[in-house]
Order: structure tokens, then sequence, then C-alpha cells
């Protein structure tokens, strides 16, 4: 919505143009009338919408057409003034001002004009009669007010018709010629009515209209007041309630006999609710609320933010049979412009059948959200966080403090996630130099680059980590367009950690353009090529070995025999004298599901970086805590008896 709106009056001479700007200002005709007034600034808290209001006069006899048409061009609505008892100002209204005012726009956008017939104190009767086939020419045309600047009759009104042309354009939303709402309107009113029907049948029960109703106006309907606009809609549309429900058809017809009667600010008063600006395209401020990810930080989804897609999903699972289809992957896509995740996705995220699980579904997110903030929160506001969670806006949903994934309770309706959503600032994970510091990172979602040289398996190593082996029928159809990312969960010391596998470019790995960073970097290498170990210890020696991300070689294909030796170091010999975890085997060849040790190794050394220079095994790092921990317990016991040893003796 403007944040301005600037009136311009226009008209023939003597018709009354300065006299209703000083009407308006000073509550009084005025006595004496100068040629042309100043232009004045109406401020915003004395105007029905809120919004400073300019008020501009003109006067042929003071200004060229030039200045006249510059003070068009800045105008957002032109106010053209007739003098209601002289038939020839208003035939000048279609012969000369109009062509004015939009004579070179016939195909772009026009600018909004109210017809104002002043005057009226010198005329018995109306001259709408004369007035309304200049109103059905021009669609440009919003209303007509007739008034009195003496009698101060209508003036007020005459200036809120004004702002509401600007604030609340008729144009954008509905077609006088066809009697219709423009293809535009019936969208984004189509999606709204979408996001409202909370139980998909394609209708809005009585609960439904008044979380609607409540959403964008503040207050629900009364019950005879719905039964009401029941029982119109029902006498205009067939179809228009089902079930005692309000179809999508209904829904539109209602927004149209509102614009019909010049109630168009109900309508805008929707669209703004669920984020659209004048242009009927959700608006930037609404898909891209401020966020702030300073450097070395992340962005995770918090549980309020895996709450609602958990609900949206759940929503969409018409079946209830835990996964989405593609049918009703495309019924949930339904409100977004297009597709929101790319035909690669179900490569990126575990499937069952080739359909969606909410697990895979929930990766998928997780995923999005950690790349591209931006992107999330641009689909966190298609499908409506702000206003199905009562948010200021979907960074809301964005949080860095560990959080579940799932919400350890019973699912909660719409309503009740206001109860448990607090407002305060989003934030992002700690800075990644802390966590170094620390030892241990209190992320949930980690990065792990997978490096190596092209044919060594990192392709088979990411579906490997969603359960995909190389005898995997879905395998070998994603095959044939590879994913670079592959999103699953693992449990480190039974905490549940999101890893995100990247396969990285081998053509990138020397380059000093490579971006190592990440959380954890997996060193591939193919146990039957030496050749391919040599390059995985210069992107070693290159980019890791003096920095402070942890590293594993991994030896695929382990399942083949082991190539001959290259002369100097063995794998083993290497990862030994650079301080570094013995290379783990790894391969996929079998019937079976892979192992999934290696990606929990990788995610447990994500977790905790110091394991790599310190204890190389987890196992023997846990007990020796253990051991420690005992051995503490044993030393307080022992103090304790002592003290009261020496107590007694005293």
């Amino acid at each position: 919505m403007k944040r301005d709106v600037r009136i311009l009056l226009l008209g023939e001479a003597q018709v009354g143009k300065t006299s209703l700007i000083m009407s308006l200002v000073g509550e009084e005709f005025p006595e004496e009338v100068p040629p042309r007034a100043e232009e004045i600034t109406i401020p915003a808290d004395v105007t029905p919408e809120k919004v400073p209001t300019h008020i501009v006069d003109s006067s042929e006899a003071e200004q060229t057409v030039e200045e006249l048409q510059d003070e068009i061009h800045k105008a957002n609505v032109v106010c053209v003034v007739y003098d209601v008892s002289e038939e020839a100002t208003i035939e000048k209204i279609r012969t000369k001002w109009i062509p004015l005012v939009n004579g070179g726009t016939e195909k772009g956008p026009r600018v909004p004009i109210i017809l104002v017939g002043n005057k009226s104190d010198l005329r018995p009767g109306s001259s709408m009669e004369a007035v309304l086939p200049i109103m059905s020419q021009f669609p440009e045309i919003e209303t007509c007010v007739e008034c009195s600047a003496k009698n101060l009759r209508n003036i007020s009104e005459l200036f809120y018709y004004a702002q509401k042309a600007v604030l609340h354009p008729t144009a954008p939303l509905y077609d006088p010629e066809t009697k219709q709402l423009k293809p535009e309107c019936t969208q984004a009113l189509t999606r709204i009515f979408r996001l409202s029907d909370q139980d998909l049948d394609q209708a809005l029960s009585d609960e439904e209209l008044n979380a609607f109703q409540k959403s964008c106006f503040g207050h629900p309907l009364a019950p005879q007041a719905l039964e009401d606009v029941k029982m119109v809609v029902r006498k205009n549309v067939a179809g228009g309630v089902r079930d005692d429900r309000l179809t999508l058809d209904g829904f539109l017809f209602l927004n149209t006999l509102f614009i019909q009667r010049g109630r168009h600010e109900t309508t805008w008063t929707i669209l703004r609710r669920f984020g659209y600006g004048d242009t009927l395209e959700l608006s930037t401020d609404y898909l891209f609320p401020p966020l702030h990810v300073p450097p070395g930080c992340s962005t995770e989804l918090n549980h309020f933010g895996y709450q609602f897609v958990q609900r949206v999903f759940e929503k969409h699972d018409q079946d209830h049979d835990g996964t989405l289809s593609l049918a009703e992957l495309q019924d949930l896509f339904s409100v977004f412009p297009a597709p929101p995740w790319g035909p690669q996705f179900l490569q990126e995220v575990r499937t069952e059948a080739g359909r969606l699980s909410l697990h895979g579904y929930l990766c998928q997110w997780t995923l999005v959200t950690y790349l591209d903030v931006r992107r999330c929160l641009e689909h966190l506001g298609y499908l409506g966080y702000p206003i199905l969670c009562k948010q200021d806006s979907q960074a809301h949903a964005i949080t860095g403090r560990h959080l579940p994934s799932q919400w350890p309770g019973p699912a909660l309706p719409w309503q009740a996630l206001t109860l448990i959503c607090p407002s305060h600032p989003p934030t992002v994970t700690r800075e990644k130099r802390l966590d170094q510091e620390k030892g241990q990172t209190q992320r949930n979602v980690l990065l792990c680059k997978v490096v190596g040289a092209r044919g060594v398996g990192k392709s088979a190593f990411l579906q490997a980590f969603l359960g995909r082996g190389l005898g995997h029928q879905e395998t070998r159809e994603l095959h044939k367009v590879p994913a670079v990312y592959a999103i699953n969960t693992v449990q480190v010391n039974g905490q549940e950690k999101y890893l995100i596998l990247c396969e990285v470019d081998a053509g990138s790995l020397l380059s000093t353009a490579f971006d190592a960073t990440c959380d954890v970097a997996c060193l591939m290498f193919d146990g039957t090529d030496p050749q391919s170990f040599a390059l995985c210890t210069s992107v070693y020696k290159r980019h890791y070995m003096d920095g402070q991300i942890p590293c594993l070689f991994v030896s695929s294909k382990a399942d083949l025999p082991e190539g001959v030796s290259l002369p100097g170091l063995s794998p083993a010999e290497f990862c030994r004298r650079h301080r570094l975890p013995t290379p783990t085997p790894f391969s996929c060849a079998g019937p079976g599901e892979p192992s999934t040790a290696v990606f929990t190794r990788l995610a447990t050394i994500a977790t905790f970086p110091y394991l790599v220079h310190g204890e190389l095994h987890t196992t023997s790092f846990w007990l020796r805590v253990t051991l420690g921990a005992v051995g503490a317990a044993v030393a307080a016991v022992l103090s304790f008896s002592l003290y009261r040893v020496l107590v007694k003796s005293r």
C-alpha cells in the first residue's frame, strides 16, 4: 500500500476547485478565494486511512499545459471538478480533461479519476443522469461525488473517495466491461481460499470462515451474519454453498459483490493480509522479511517451523499413509506460482517406493533452510506461515538453537500455534569459530563435503546415505541425473542430527576458488586406484591441513581387491603421520542397504572435532570420559570418608 496520497484537482475555471480545498481546510466557505490554492498536506492521524495526503490545486490561467502535465504525472488520483449547474463543464470532462489525464496511456495503467460535481446548492436535482454515460465510457473513473463547497456538503467524503481510489484501487481487481474479477485477482483469492481450507474439502466451514474473518478483520462473524452471507450466495451462485459450507465459487462471488457495491477496500484488506501488494503479487517485504546471518553462522528451522511444515504435510496426506504421492505434492504446491523444489529433490532425500515420506519431507525443508534461507522464507510465505501462525513474519520459524525436528507431543491445531509461539527475534546458529574453540557444536544440521576424483563413487556414496545401494532400482534411475546433495538423519551419542552430504566436482578440487568450508570433510579415494588417493592428499594439504575442519579419509569400493600402491606413504601411514583417523573402508555393492557406520562417524567427528586429533575412536573417548567420571566419584567418596575420620579424631 502506498505510503502517501497525492490528489490533484482539475477542471474549468470557476467550477470551485480552490473553494473545495479551502472549505475542507477551514471548515467554512471562504469569503475571498485566491486564483489558486497552495499545496496542502493533511497529516496521517487525521485521515480515515491513516496516510499523509497532499492536495494540489490547478489553474489554467496560472499554469502552462506542460506544468499541468507534470502535476498529472506526479498525482496518484485526479479529481475532475465540474459545475452541476453548467452542462458545458460536464461535456468538457469527456472532450478535454480525461484525454488530458490519460490520453497517452491507452494500453498502460491509467490514473484513477474521481468526478466531482460542485455547487449542488445551485441545482435542486442531480447531475448523475448526464454523468453516467461518461462513467460507462471511461473505466478509470472510480466514482462520482456531488458536493457543495458553500454548504460543506460531502467535502470530507470527496477526499475520502479520492484516498480510497489510490489505496484501494478497483482497476487491478475488477473489469467493469465484463463485470468479473480480473484473472490476477481470481488467482490471488484462490490461493487465499486454499490456505484457509484447512481440511482440503474444497469448502470453508463456519469454523474456517470465522478463523479467516478474524485473521483479516480482527473479529469473527456472528452466527446470524454467517447464515445471511451464505443465504446471499445461495440465491446468486449455483454451487456457491455445499453442505452448508462456502465453496470457492461462493468465495469469489462475495468478493465480486463487495467491489460492485463500492466496498473494494474489503477485498484489498483480505489481499494485503495475505501478503499481496498493489500489483496483486506477493510483496517483497512479505516474502523476504529481514534476517541477518553473520559470517560463520548457519540457519535452521526451529521447532515452530518444523511443527508448521509437518502440519502442512499432514493436511495434504489425504490417504493418511504417511507419504505424499505425486498428486498430493502437486496439491501442496498449488499455492506456489511454480513448484518450489526442483525435480532433483527426490534424489536428495529418502523416499518410500517413489513417494515422499514425512522424514524425507522434513529433510528437504532442512536442506533448503541451510543452503538458502531466503528461499526458505519465501516458501514459508507462500504457505501462509505469518497468517496461520499469527506471527509478524516467517522469520519466526528460523533459529540456531538445537530444537527437535518433530514436536514431541500430539499434533496441534493451527490456532494453538500462537499459544506456544511467543514473539521473539529470529536467531541463527552460533559462530563456527566459537564451536571450534569449545570443541563441540550445538548445531543440529551439519555439512559434509565429499571430495574425491571422478569415478571414485561419490554419487553412489550420497545415494547409499539414503539407503540406496548400487543394485537398488531407484539408484539406477536416479543416477541418470545425479544429485549434488543428500540429507538424512544420524544419531550422535543418542542425539539426532541432520547430516548434509555435498558432492564436490573433481575439476574444482585444486582450484584456489574451491570453497572448503564445511563441518567435516570426507576425502574419498578408490581403494583400487592409488592415483585417486594421491589427489586426496593434495586436496588435504592444500585446503585442510592447516585449518580446523576435521577430515576423514574413506576408501570406496572396499569389496574389490586393492590396487598396487604407489611409492610413498600408504593411506594408513599418511593418516597416522597427520594424526587423522584410519581410512574407513566403504562399499555399497551388496544386495541390502549399505552400512550407515561411516555416516555416523562423519557426524560424530563434525560434532566433536577434537576427536580427530585426540582419541580417534569415539568408543575409547567415551570410555575415558566414563572412567574419568568414575575416578572422580571414587575420589570424592574417599575424601568424604577421610573428612569424617578426621572429625571423629577431634
